[in-house]
């Protein structure tokens, strides 16, 4: 299983690795865009990752304008790799943000840490997904604990830049699937 998801992220970093700086910021504002045809948008609270740049993950600063018009706590985290776990800021006009030694933006220590269980709406980086809402990450398994602590109705959409893979990811009993994933093309419910 382990080798399969390897391969899985060797392959879409390298396609990421191959968009350009313009066309990975168009995918971006499509895949906003096509957010907005999802029945999402009566909560309160939404998770939202900033993007490592290095990794050309999806930009997710338009994401971020659509939750500002709409006057929506935003909700970011911040990790701790030591431990393997992250936390949850709510994200103010006044929060520092400032991007750590893995090359992450997050907030500062004095940013107002809220529950995860608070999150109606958690957005949700990944490198592959399935067409039945099995996701590929990273591998160190920051969201599928943080999305453990979260409410069982939790609404979990993934941003990829790609559609899903037509074969089955496998999984184990900590992974999180996702209710829906947004690309370019299209918003897909699972």
């Amino acid at each position: 299983m382990e080798g399969a998801k390897k391969n899985l992220r060797k392959k879409y970093k390298d396609l990421r690795a191959d968009l350009s700086d313009e066309v990975r910021d168009q995918y971006s504002l499509e895949i906003a865009n096509n957010a907005l045809s999802l029945d999402i948008w009566d909560h309160n609270y939404y998770h939202i990752f900033l993007p490592i740049n290095r990794l050309k993950e999806v930009n997710t600063e338009y994401l971020l304008s659509i939750l500002s018009g709409k006057d929506k706590h935003v909700l970011v985290p911040k990790t701790d790799f030591e431990s393997g776990t992250m936390k949850n800021y709510l994200l103010l006009d006044n929060t520092k943000i400032t991007v750590n030694s893995y090359g992450i933006p997050e907030p500062d220590d004095d940013a107002i840490e809220i529950a995860f269980a608070k999150a109606d709406v958690v957005f949700v980086p990944l490198l592959a997904y399935d067409t039945l809402g099995n996701r590929v990450g990273y591998g160190k398994g920051f969201y599928d604990k943080m999305l453990a602590l979260c409410r069982p109705d939790v609404i979990t959409i993934g941003l990829s830049f790609f559609g899903p893979e037509e074969d089955k990811i496998s999984t184990n009993n900590t992974d999180v699937s996702m209710k829906h994933c947004i690309s370019p093309e299209k918003a897909y419910t699972f």
